[in-house]
């Protein structure tokens, strides 16, 4: 860590890495298999980050190691169309059927962006709705009021922001559609696009409200917004279809990353086709990227889409979420601490708290030094659990039912030692 902070700045690429919320140095890792990762040290974890998400099916998969060196082989970049983009974005236009067309590029920000400027340029209006503590990426007009590592860190947003790039962002509470209308009544007229989190993953998770997406599909149709769900975590995740597939609404645009990559870097964006033409070549709405539509990454991808069906992992991975939850629900009753646990199929955060967490205020209003707490022993006793309140933990489908109660056992112990 000492080398890390003379070269990078804070030690780390991305400052959750940093521990910073936590308190401690972050191990250095090395190498990962199936449900574990270890550390330069020799120490071995079982793995509940996942990378944030994209290994659904653990660590060095055999399909996806397999397709990535297949492709190895034969290059690692090509400057040009492949035949796996296009094999890649059918396969997303046939499990996801509101991305009737689609673009690939390197990162969720980078689709998240994209997205907004499409939906900018087919309305000719500017003003964007988000939610507080929503996170869509890094780009400077969706730092307004944003989750992850913004709320880690406890940033309002970031200098270098220049008040004109959020000057056309509209910063409402999630989970509040009575808000939204109100907005909407007010500049509805003005709104290129509302994107939103269909399960918020960045503020710790938290689910929508029953209604709540099916009120924005609404708002946004009757007002002529575009509607963006940003599903970099929740595509694949929560469903082979993703949220749109679970709620049973359609969006206008989805955006795409983590688990389309297989673990290596890559986004997407995409929605009707009306919209999507309107994107150079085809249209006037310029989008670029050098190495969008990575062979590495496409082909790591498409293994691993190809390794879900509609009932699995996700069943099983169902039942390891619904155990994790109600095993720390109970040691949270012997310990006679207040407890939340907001899940998602297999996305789950705790929230030391008494009151439902339903958006970011109640989110931040849970007890943050005791989830400092409880992280360290978790981390102590072998668990890599997300070294931040607003982060959300992850199943695999490489993980077991005695694994899962380890993690029970060592939430346990870490209430004794907060408590003491």
């Amino acid at each position: 860590m000492e080398r890390a902070r003379r070269v990078l700045p804070g030690g780390v690429n991305s400052p959750v890495r940093s521990f910073r919320a936590v308190g401690g140095t972050p191990p250095f890792f090395v190498r990962a298999r199936g449900p574990f990762i270890v550390d330069v040290d020799g120490n071995r974890y079982l793995d509940l980050v996942l990378a944030y998400g994209p290994l659904i099916l653990g660590h060095l998969h055999p399909a996806v190691v397999a397709a990535i060196s297949s492709q190895l082989a034969l290059g690692e970049a090509m400057g040009g169309p492949t035949e796996l983009e296009v094999e890649l974005g059918e396969r997303i236009r046939q499990l996801v059927p509101s991305m009737e067309m689609v673009r690939l590029v390197n990162s969720g920000t980078e689709a998240t962006m994209s997205a907004i400027r499409l939906a900018r340029g087919a309305t000719g209006r500017d003003l964007l709705v988000k939610f507080a503590g929503c996170y869509h990426g890094h780009s400077d007009a969706l730092l307004a009021a944003a989750g992850s590592g913004v709320a880690t860190l406890a940033l309002p947003g970031s200098p270098g922001v220049p008040e004109a790039s959020v000057a056309d962002t509209m910063v409402l509470p999630y989970n509040d559609l009575d808000a939204v209308a109100e907005a909407f009544a007010r500049v509805g007229e003005r709104v290129a696009a509302l994107i939103v989190e269909p399960v918020a993953g960045n503020m710790g998770v938290v689910p929508p409200r029953a209604g709540f997406l099916a009120g924005l599909r609404e708002l946004t149709s009757r007002y002529g917004a575009i509607l963006i769900f940003d599903e970099v975590m929740t595509g694949f995740r929560v469903a082979r279809g993703g949220a749109q597939d679970l709620f049973a609404i359609r969006p206008d645009l989805t955006c795409l990353g983590k688990v389309i990559g297989g673990g290596l870097p890559v986004g997407a964006f995409g929605g009707r086709a009306d919209l999507m033409r309107q994107l150079a070549p085809e249209g006037q709405v310029y989008q670029a990227g050098t190495l969008s539509g990575s062979p590495l990454a496409v082909a790591a991808g498409l293994a691993a889409l190809g390794q879900l069906t509609p009932t699995e992992p996700y069943a099983q991975l169902e039942r390891l979420g619904q155990r994790l939850e109600l095993g720390l629900l109970e040691q949270a009753r012997d310990h006679g601490l207040p407890l939340q646990v907001n899940r998602m199929g297999s996305m789950l955060t705790f929230f030391f708290t008494s009151a439902p967490v339903v958006d970011y205020a109640s989110a931040a209003a849970s007890d943050l030094n005791r989830f400092r707490q409880v992280h360290g022993a978790l981390l102590k006793g072998g668990v890599f659990w997300p070294p931040s309140q607003f982060e959300a933990a992850f199943l695999c489908a490489a993980h077991t039912q005695a694994q899962i109660d380890q993690v029970v056992a060592l939430f346990g112990e870490g209430l004794e030692r907060s408590l003491g």
